[in-house]
């Protein structure tokens, strides 16, 4: 019963912590152990905060973001355009870099576990990409929130199960929560990276439209926020568990990742081959769960903003969701680095946060749209205080994609 109360928060959780934001972490984790957990904390409180005033405005008005940034805003048919561009763009690249890393870990896997060259990368992605779109092809909303939250508890127990096998010293997360920014070239992006997958534009509208999904009504907001702090804490663990995975391992011994594999294969001789399955069955989880809401949210994107219904067997949803999973095959058919693609793309995102982040401020403090329900002081400190670390991130993101492309 509760866990049907707490879906959306569940479905969240598997956009949020798929293999984005594995290799994120892990790669914060194995270059600066603990020490960007800071970046990680103030992106969840930021976090709860927007999916709370998004969530509120959806459950007062009824609207959708995207839709209420179209009908209420100066400019908002423009911005709302560019915003789904925008997400689209870095949801098809996050796609891309997703099932890259899933097809490479599963073929290195298979190397190390039997020996030879392994299941094709290209054979994997195309197995995982069709039983995926053959659950879309089949499926409606609450039966994505059921497999999401299964995965979702599958990949929490593996993750914090690897994470007691190698777990970083107390101390070592405690100076991690102090606020400071490694002299290293790729920190910016890193941070950015962090940022974008835990804090980004594409989850705030996702929540409005999930919950709008759900059914939920301003007789719903206890439940609203419950389902929220439930959301925002599961992605803090999580990723603080990923990254302390990497920081227990790698960082001690000095190993960036820059593959996914390079984490596995390292768990191997400290932890033993069980923890090392174990965390590729947490990744794997990861993967195939931030699949499913890649998928379904560029046609709920087009049906938010031109105010259709979102209906997951029309033809329109089943052929964008099938374009959507194409780009899947980028990686393993062009070949590149999947953990950069990620990084990259997450990093992407946070370019968008401020833009997402002011438009509802704007919204939310609409008396005529909210009436008694306009958020009080401290919920606006903290929009406000969100935007302020929106710009901070997406212009560190602006220079660490330069650095990145230029370097």
């Amino acid at each position: 019963m509760f866990i049907g109360t707490i879906g959306p928060g569940l479905f969240m959780i598997g956009y949020n912590i798929g293999t984005g934001s594995v290799t994120t972490m892990a790669s914060a984790g194995s270059r600066y152990g603990m020490g960007l957990f800071w970046t990680l904390l103030f992106s969840c409180i930021f976090t709860y905060v927007m999916i709370i005033s998004f969530g509120r405005f959806t459950l007062v008005t009824g609207e959708t973001s995207l839709r209420a940034f179209r009908k209420h805003l100066p400019f908002g048919n423009a911005i709302a355009i560019y915003l789904i561009i925008g997400m689209s763009i870095g949801a098809l690249a996050g796609l891309a870099g997703i099932i890259g890393i899933v097809s490479e870990l599963i073929s290195e896997w298979t190397k190390v576990l039997f020996g030879g060259e392994g299941v094709s990368m290209l054979v994997v992605a195309l197995v995982i990409l069709s039983i995926c779109y053959y659950l879309l092809w089949v499926g409606k909303y609450s039966g994505f929130e059921k497999l999401l939250s299964s995965l979702v508890l599958i990949m929490g127990g593996c993750f914090v199960l690897s994470m007691f096998m190698v777990i970083p010293a107390p101390k070592d997360v405690i100076v991690g929560m102090l606020p400071s920014i490694p002299d290293e070239p790729n920190a910016f992006l890193i941070i950015a990276a962090m940022t974008g997958t835990t804090c980004g534009a594409m989850l705030f509208v996702m929540r409005s439209i999930i919950v709008s999904e759900k059914g939920w009504t301003i007789n719903d907001l206890d439940k609203e926020k419950r389902d929220a702090m439930v959301s925002v804490t599961i992605m803090l663990i999580l990723s603080g568990v990923i990254m302390a995975c990497a920081a227990g391992t790698l960082y001690v011994m000095g190993i960036p990742v820059e593959r996914t594999i390079d984490m596995v294969k390292t768990l191997e001789p400290i932890a033993g081959r069980f923890a090392m399955t174990i965390f590729v069955i947490g990744i794997i989880g990861a993967g195939v769960s931030s699949v499913f809401p890649v998928a379904i949210v560029l046609p709920w994107f087009i049906s938010d903003y031109a105010g259709t219904d979102r209906n997951p067997k029309s033809s329109t949803f089943r052929i964008i969701a099938a374009l959507s999973l194409l780009a899947g095959l980028t990686v393993p058919i062009l070949g590149g680095r999947p953990v950069w693609v990620m990084i990259g793309s997450t990093a992407f995102q946070s370019t968008l946060m401020p833009i997402v982040t002011l438009g509802m401020f704007f919204l939310i403090n609409n008396k005529k749209l909210m009436g008694e329900h306009t958020p009080g002081f401290w919920l606006n400190a903290g929009i406000v205080s969100t935007i302020i670390f929106g710009f901070a991130t997406g212009l560190m993101g602006i220079i660490g994609l330069i650095r990145t492309f230029t370097g």
